[in-house]
């Protein structure tokens, strides 16, 4: 179990910093531009070595104004809100608040400038079964729209089991909303598309939402429907019954607060596989039908981050849950703190 440290310089007086993290079969990247997951390379079961999540080798280009402009999100911590507000707008303690719209008419997943182009600082840890990087940011009372000043922290370890642990921790001295989560694309086949990926859910039901992704409040049952995983299927068999493929919100059998299986994901050629457990009470499927195949892992790479290039298990309270009182409360107070465990767990099929 190792963990090195590379410089790429600095920004505006902040260094650039990547982390590998080496278990001796899975290495991890993280870089302190918005505590970001750059890499996950790990073996097929022929042993050779790929990439299985979508990022960049530089971490400078996380924070390309074009790159930016078309909202990806690959690998980052995305805060304060994950997800959609509708109009922006929310209420705490009869005051209202607006938000940036930046999303048709809506918020997402806390605006431009958010946490995921923020320097964070960071930690490394070292421990006997496991390597990690503790990253930690401030954001000031009111920035980008949200009240209180709030300190989070998120802890990456790779363990001696190939289980990338993803743990967070927040406090705020105002009262505030909160929905935190990691953005990462996976691949496991390493490039092309993820048609042919296998995904099973602990998910019976979903939240139905809008044209622009806004739930409306219920909570019904994926059955008889293209977003039932409860039994396997590849993601292509029925991705395209949605004209912007899979973009949806599932609710995770079993109780919220408690680390427990959400998902899994395999494929077969490879025999690369990934089981996917959260305390949240719910996670998006996205399949990435926005990719648009102008970034690839360095500027000169044949293989772009296509459309349908990768999938994100995004774990997460709700969307719009400050707008509805019937969802999972996302409010953080004052003497609280706000904590999340998400665990991405790798292994090969023979």
């Amino acid at each position: 179990m190792n963990i090195q440290q590379t410089s790429f310089g600095q920004i505006e007086g902040n260094e650039v910093l990547l982390y590998t993290l080496d278990n001796g079969t899975v290495q991890v990247g993280v870089t302190n531009i918005g505590a970001t997951i750059t890499s996950i390379r790990m073996p097929d079961k022929n042993g050779e070595v790929a990439d299985v999540v979508l990022g960049f080798d530089n971490p400078k280009t996380y924070l390309d104004p074009e790159y930016l402009a078309g909202g990806f999100f690959l690998g980052a911590t995305v805060g304060r809100f994950a997800n959609r507000i509708q109009k922006g707008e929310f209420t705490i303690d009869s005051k209202k608040y607006q938000v940036e719209i930046n999303n048709g008419p809506n918020h997402l997943h806390g605006g431009t400038g958010s946490f995921n182009t923020k320097f964070w600082k960071s930690e490394q840890i070292q421990g006997d079964s496991c390597v990690g990087v503790r990253m930690t940011y401030v954001s000031p009372h009111m920035e980008n729209g949200y009240p209180g000043q709030l300190t989070t922290t998120v802890t990456f370890k790779l363990d001696s089991d190939n289980s990338l642990q993803i743990s967070y921790q927040a406090q705020t001295d105002r009262t505030t909303i909160l929905n935190l989560t990691n953005h990462s694309y996976f691949n496991l086949k390493g490039e092309g598309t993820i048609f042919d990926t296998k995904v099973l859910m602990q998910a019976s039901n979903y939240t139905p939402k809008d044209e622009y992704c806004i739930p409306d409040g219920s909570i019904e049952s994926v059955s008889g429907t293209p977003l039932d995983f409860t039994f396997e299927h590849t993601i292509g068999e029925r991705v395209h019954m949605y004209e912007d493929g899979y973009d949806h919100n599932y609710v995770i059998n079993g109780n919220r607060g408690q680390l427990r299986k959400a998902a899994e994901a395999w494929d077969e050629k490879s025999g690369r596989k990934m089981e996917f457990l959260t305390t949240e009470p719910g996670f998006q499927f996205y399949s990435a039908h926005w990719l648009n195949g102008k970034w690839g892992r360095t500027p000169e790479s044949k293989n772009k981050f296509v459309s349908y290039g990768g999938f994100c298990f995004e774990a997460q309270h709700f969307p719009d849950s400050p707008n509805k009182p019937q969802f999972p409360s996302t409010q953080l107070k004052p003497g609280e703190t706000y904590t999340q465990t998400t665990v991405y767990k790798f292994s090969v099929m023979k």
